[in-house]
């Protein structure tokens, strides 16, 4: 016979006493670390265990005693099950010191080298209505609370537009506001689930790869345009005429969308990079500025999320790069070439690099679109196209700008960087451990002189940071 598991415990009158990381906080019950999430450092709490290891314990809050006094009421209905703002319950003053702590503890503890003084994070200018882009699921089968599924005159298999759920891949959380993008978006969204319920449109079951409406992606742009991507799954006898209908219903009832696309996604994940996007009305992209420049968006294309907080991000690198208009600048992980197109008036030749060659193409179109003459752009595996060679034949950069996705630079990468000796590196990271990891690894030949962290996600524990480092000799 199998043994029986001993029950989780149930530990009392826990005070929270700190954050953790992926927004969590964190207690300490006979030198034993707990893991919390949705609570706030003060609050004194019941906590059940739902997974015990030997150094640390999981647990979740059955009953408070008593609120922190830094606690704030969240503002959103969906908080506490949508997994997308963890940190609505702290206020945002509050959630800017633990960024700012956040940037200060991995580029100390990881990376062990040499700071300078941290300039104090750069806060959102917007805490609501700060994103361009919003994607939605659609689901057969709503996702329910253990509450829910308690109430007996609630309906069960009802479908969804909204959220998937944090580690359940195949469940949506329905959404009925969200307070992220401007509010238009909800009535788009919520007019794409009303039309499709009442004309018995079905919806995408992602386990049993069926069903016809399967996700929705909403941008808008500073100069007012906003794209609604419709992702349909036809299936053998057509869905064309289902698709014209409600695309055409958004179109008469929503003049503001001037980017209306939709696709036929016959695969079985959402990704749209590969799939072949139609115009049903208007163009097939969007306009961003900044400054004085343009930026064309299309639907396979990406943009900072946070579109004002984007500039000030771009500003501090700019800052840090110290460009006086001779200098022959490389720009590392270039995407569509904002950062590129956005230094290059100051720069002498800048030259981008990024892996996704659609994103390249698209960095280009920038450049001509704003009359900019002095970028070059290629596309590549970082590794594969930034070597020695490369370096010679395109010639020595005074300063390297990286932005890496959230893995950080690749070992070889940063042996060329090295090898390519320019005056200072700025870097730009959404993910400040692996930053202190590779800026560990440039410490043989730089030193970090500036460091400053800018929040581009209120209400979530991710924060950028910007690193200017100059050579040591």
């Amino acid at each position: 016979m199998a043994r029986k598991k001993k029950p989780l415990p149930i530990l009392e009158q826990i005070t929270i006493t700190d954050f953790a990381a992926e927004g969590k906080s964190l207690a300490r019950v006979n030198d034993m670390v707990v893991f919390v999430p949705w609570a706030v450092p003060g609050d004194i709490v019941d906590l059940q265990v739902r997974r015990k290891k030997h150094s640390f314990m999981e647990a979740e809050v059955i009953r408070y005693h008593q609120y922190s006094k830094v606690r704030t009421q969240p503002f959103c209905q969906h908080f506490g099950i949508c997994g997308g703002c963890k940190w609505q319950q702290l206020p945002y003053e509050e959630q800017l010191k633990m960024k700012q702590q956040q940037v200060f503890d991995q580029l100390t503890r990881i990376g062990k080298i040499a700071l300078p003084e941290f300039r104090p994070i750069l806060g959102s200018v917007k805490t609501q209505e700060y994103r361009n882009k919003l994607d939605f699921g659609c689901a057969n089968k709503r996702w329910l609370t253990s509450e829910q599924l308690k109430d007996e005159t609630l309906v069960k298999d009802t479908p969804a537009i909204g959220f998937h759920i944090t580690g359940a891949f195949d469940k949506i959380l329905p959404i009925e506001k969200c307070w992220l993008m401007d509010d238009l978006h909800n009535h788009i969204r919520n007019t794409v689930r009303d039309y499709a319920i009442e004309h018995s449109l079905s919806f995408f079951d992602l386990r049993q790869q069926v069903g016809f409406l399967r996700d929705v992606i909403i941008r808008n742009s500073n100069s007012g345009e906003w794209m609604v991507i419709v992702q349909f799954h036809y299936d053998e006898t057509g869905g064309e005429q289902e698709a014209e209908g409600l695309l055409q219903h958004l179109a008469d009832k929503f003049p503001q969308i001037t980017s209306l696309l939709y696709l036929d996604n016959q695969k079985c994940n959402d990704t749209i990079g590969d799939q072949d996007i139609k115009v049903f009305k208007g163009k097939d992209y969007i306009i961003e500025t900044m400054e004085d420049l343009k930026f064309k968006v299309g639907p396979k294309s990406f943009y900072q999320t946070n579109t004002e907080q984007a500039y000030h991000l771009y500003s501090v690198a700019r800052e840090f790069a110290g460009l006086t208009g001779n200098e022959f600048v490389y720009d590392l992980y270039t995407g569509t070439g904002t950062i590129a197109n956005f230094v290059a008036k100051k720069a002498r030749q800048v030259i981008g690099i990024e892996y996704v060659p659609e994103a390249i193409e698209d960095a280009k179109v920038n450049s001509q679109l704003n009359g900019i003459e002095n970028t070059l752009f290629y596309a590549g595996d970082m590794k594969d196209i930034l070597t020695d060679d490369f370096i010679r034949a395109h010639g020595q950069p005074d300063v390297i700008i990286t932005d890496p996705p959230r893995a950080g630079m690749h070992p070889d990468v940063i042996k060329t960087i090295l090898n390519a000796a320019p005056k200072r590196i700025v870097y730009v990271s959404c993910n400040p451990a692996t930053q202190a990891r590779d800026l560990q690894a440039l410490d043989c030949d730089y030193q970090v002189a500036e460091v400053q962290p800018v929040d581009m996600f209120p209400h979530t524990p991710h924060v950028e940071n910007v690193v200017l480092l100059t050579q040591k000799h």
